[in-house]
């Protein structure tokens, strides 16, 4: 029988998976995974994923003491929470595990940076190599100055909610690991802009992603490109080629169940061979070229204020979980009595 295009893209394609699901992850056994404050929000709220919440919470408890706010053990466990998952994860993955800084801090450099490390660090206590971990910082001037110091640390960043060329250029300059660029937000924006639909190579979100892999090959960057967020296969199938892609659970089943031929459409050597100019990225060219592309600035502050906007319901979450567990705690103590 002739190979899945699943398998096919495995063989010129590292495969991420997108989902903060472990069960998931264990079904379409991907080389590494990503996850964000919406998908680990979403796992959250499943009964098979309370008893990490639980744990978390507890340890938290533990740590601060009993005469702590509810408030300032649930703001602790938030910390802890995205890390215990990225540990599971580690288990069953052989690659790597993104995990993301703060999105309310994606314009303040230093904070980020104090984040970043705090996370490695609580990695590394639970016997993590920093090796396995990407830290995801927003593509902002203030989040690409964070990673440049972070990679010189050895510390690897993962630049996300990335629309735009001037984003990925200036994330290659600061030598961050890897990008992801979003491929089915930058469609999304453009049906809504035009009203039109797009298939295939005319995909606006293809395009982007094209562009920006052909720049790296041509000049040379070790900065990896991670096609993320995808609409349907059809995105995927225009990137088969591309150094890493994070695909949802559901579309990789999809690719899974094909068996056409998939061919590669971006290569190396052919990126090698164009006539590319080269840019150079200061931050007033930056903020020039932001300003200019319409679609790079509503969808970065959109990503932020929708990261930030998962991040406090998730705090909400595990405040309610604690007076619920302390609620249970009580009981228990009462029929005791």
């Amino acid at each position: 029988m002739s190979k899945t295009q699943l398998e096919q893209l495995r063989e010129m394609t590292v495969i991420v998976s997108d989902t903060g699901e472990i069960q998931e992850i264990e079904k379409v056994k991907p080389q590494d995974s990503t996850t964000n404050p919406s998908l680990i929000t979403s796992a959250t709220q499943m009964p098979q994923y309370q008893p990490i919440m639980d744990g978390v919470l507890l340890e938290a408890r533990k740590k601060l003491g009993s005469h702590a706010k509810d408030k300032e053990v649930a703001n602790l466990a938030f910390k802890h929470l995205a890390v215990e998952f990225g540990k599971r994860i580690l288990k069953i993955i052989p690659g790597r595990v993104s995990t993301e800084v703060d999105a309310r801090l994606s314009y303040d450099t230093e904070a980020s940076i104090q984040q970043a490390r705090e996370i490695i660090q609580q990695y590394e206590e639970g016997g993590v190599s920093r090796e396995r971990v990407l830290i995801k910082l927003a593509s902002t001037w203030e989040g690409i100055r964070a990673a440049e110091i972070l990679e010189k640390e050895g510390i690897h960043c993962n630049m996300t909610l990335l629309f735009g060329m001037h984003q990925a250029v200036a994330s290659a300059e600061a030598g961050a690991t890897l990008i992801s660029p979003f491929v089915g937000r930058i469609l999304d924006w453009y049906k809504k802009d035009t009203g039109k639909d797009y298939v295939g190579a005319d995909d606006p979100g293809v395009q982007s992603v094209t562009k920006i892999y052909n720049y790296f090959k041509k000049f040379g960057y070790k900065t990896v490109v991670m096609g993320a967020s995808f609409r349907n296969i059809g995105e995927i199938q225009q990137l088969a080629g591309c150094d890493l892609l994070t695909i949802s659970p559901k579309l990789i089943e999809e690719l899974d169940s094909k068996h056409d031929e998939l061919p590669r459409k971006l290569d190396p050597a052919k990126a090698k061979a164009m006539q590319i100019e080269k840019l150079t990225v200061d931050k007033q060219t930056f903020d020039k070229m932001h300003a200019a592309d319409r679609m790079a600035h509503d969808k970065l502050k959109e990503g932020i204020e929708g990261f930030s906007a998962a991040l406090e319901n998730l705090e909400k979450i595990l405040a309610k979980r604690l007076t619920e567990l302390g609620a249970g705690k009580q009981e228990t103590v009462g029929a005791a009595r």
